[in-house]
């Protein structure tokens, strides 16, 4: 028993070597330890035990491989200052992928049981977070259909689990300007979609676009909206700003596009700043026009990954386009030493973002 959780624990018997803080890499090395949570119609969530790291057992005929029931969520752990653990708005991460979950017809977690749950597996493996700056504890919740059934229809059961793993700087090039490809040939979701879940599906369907744009020499993808190919929604892993003249723009969230943390907590802190910030429509063209005349003063793109990742330079319709001469902007340097700083307890919470977890 863990606290007042009725949850089982099993320890591993041999713990793995740990990779060295500078060549973490992200999502290559996993921690001992992991937690699992069951869900059945007919017992509801039971069996929640954190055990050792391991590979799971599935029949071929799983739901989740032939239907795509599949959820996930992405947070951080850091460590701040005199070994403290800290976590940046976990309960909003649960929360998005509890609206998730509606969406594709699966259960809602209890979110503070998990909570708990999650706080015992990082105080278990807490050497597992790095000490080094820049480097932090990725936690992977995810959420899957595993009935033993081909017929499309809602699973009956269901497994919840969550991993953890050592993460350095997400782009291999750090935090400098980034090169983001325009797609014009695919989209990523439309409206009364699934857009807005973190769910398999959307990035699976992102990977054959990545992949041209990597070849062609390009970090990320663009993508426009599925209707018109003219309106900007978001970049492959990540929501996305622009700053035109005093303005800090970035597209509504309408359905097509994820409900980022890190572009919420963005919204809040350039607000609090004096910023003027509009959540409104923003064409391929306008943003293009406006890098041209010299109203676009600097991108960047958010997410819990990169966190912030400045971007300095479009490519769309063969064409190349600079952005504030291809370097890393005022606001995206202040905002990401700014959430760097709170993620870590290194600086006063006004927000009260921050969860400790001793």
């Amino acid at each position: 028993m863990l606290g007042e959780l009725d949850i089982s624990l099993e320890k591993a018997g041999e713990l793995k070597q740990k990779p060295a803080d500078d060549n973490l890499g992200f999502g290559q090395h996993f921690s001992d330890h992991m937690f699992l949570m069951e869900w059945s119609r007919k017992q509801g969530w039971n069996n929640a035990r954190i055990c050792p790291y391991h590979k799971f057992e599935m029949d071929p005929a799983s739901t989740v491989l032939h239907y795509g029931q599949a959820i996930f969520e992405g947070l951080k752990a850091y460590r701040g200052k005199d070994d403290q653990v800290f976590l940046f708005r976990p309960e909003d991460n649960f929360t998005r992928m509890n609206e998730g979950a509606v969406r594709m017809s699966m259960p809602r977690i209890p979110v503070d049981k998990v909570m708990q749950a999650l706080k015992a597996l990082l105080y278990l493996d807490r050497e597992w977070i790095p000490k080094v700056e820049g480097a932090s504890l990725y936690i992977r919740p995810t959420l899957i259909g595993v009935d033993q059934y081909l017929g499309l229809k809602p699973a009956d059961q269901y497994l919840f689990y969550i991993i953890l793993c050592p993460v350095g700087a997400y782009y291999a090039e750090g935090f400098n300007p980034t090169k983001i490809f325009v797609s014009t040939d695919y989209v990523r979701a439309v409206k009364g979609g699934v857009g807005h879940v973190k769910t398999a599906g959307n990035y699976a369907a992102s990977l054959l676009a990545s992949e041209e744009a990597k070849k062609a020499g390009y970090t990320q993808v663009l993508w426009l909206d599925a209707c018109e190919r003219k309106y900007i929604e978001e970049v492959g892993t990540s929501n996305i700003f622009f700053v035109l003249g005093d303005q800090v723009i970035t597209p509504p969230l309408g359905g097509s596009i994820l409900p980022g943390i890190t572009r919420d907590s963005v919204l809040k802190l350039v607000s609090s700043w004096g910023y003027q910030v509009e959540e409104r429509p923003v064409s391929i063209d306008e943003i293009l026009e406006s890098a041209a005349d010299g109203r676009l003063k600097e991108s960047f793109a958010t997410g819990t990954a990169a966190v912030i990742s400045p971007v300095g330079e479009l490519f769309y319709n063969n064409q190349t386009h600079l952005i504030n001469k291809g370097v890393t902007g005022g606001l995206s340097q202040r905002l990401f030493d700014e959430l760097q700083a709170i993620q870590n307890g290194e600086q006063e919470d006004s927000f009260k973002w921050t969860v400790r977890v001793g």
